[in-house]
């Protein structure tokens, strides 16, 4: 099962928390982690990704780190790819691939997916990955986002062949197995990777 964290700077008190977090993750072998922090200027998005990039490559780790945002920051940061978010036709794909590809031998572009309409263009865009998402009910203070399914997920793996899928949305360490069953490469989650809880995953 690979691991794909996302941050969320404001589930932590402060911002070395995050850093220590990010370290943490690249410590344990987290195989990916998104910057995504889309209420930041671009400088404070900048200087954001360059310390979490700093504090992954600290550990000597394989963890890669993606921005969610443009790939000219992405590249200045040191990045080792960029995430998109969903509905990208697959020249924005084949784009952001080409414009990584000028700072790294082997980049990583990961899309939100939500359809199988979706899926179909990340991977013939050439995506590295998809997350499919929302897999299960998400609950928050504004909405209740019902989940598609382990069916529509397995469905979405099944499509996406050979691209990878990331199951994402509601994914817990008692469910993330059942995502592995349905056809899942691995899992994605913010606030997952904010609790110990995690590391039952390993």
């Amino acid at each position: 099962m690979q691991l794909y964290a996302i941050t969320g700077r404001t589930l932590f008190p402060s911002l070395d928390d995050l850093l220590n977090q990010a370290a943490q993750w690249a410590s344990f072998g987290v195989d990916f982690i998104q910057v995504r922090e889309k209420d930041l200027r671009t400088d404070e998005l900048a200087a954001l990704t360059r310390k979490i990039v700093d504090a992954v490559r600290s550990t000597n780790g394989q963890t890669r780190v993606l921005l969610n945002g443009p790939a000219e920051i992405a590249i200045a940061t040191g990045c080792d790819g960029i995430h998109l978010t969903s509905n990208q036709p697959e020249s924005v794909i084949e784009a952001a691939k080409a414009a990584m590809s000028r700072s790294t031998a082997d980049p990583v572009i990961t899309i939100s997916c939500h359809t199988i309409q979706e899926i179909e263009r990340a991977r013939n865009g050439g995506a590295t990955l998809a997350l499919f998402a929302p897999v299960f009910e998400k609950r928050s203070a504004e909405a209740i986002i019902p989940g598609q399914g382990l069916d529509a997920l397995a469905a979405a793996c099944r499509a996406a062949t050979p691209m990878p899928v990331f199951a994402l949305g509601g994914v817990t360490t008692e469910n993330a197995k059942d995502c592995i069953t349905a056809g899942a490469a691995g899992i994605a989650a913010v606030r997952l990777f904010t609790s110990g809880n995690w590391l039952n995953l390993l």
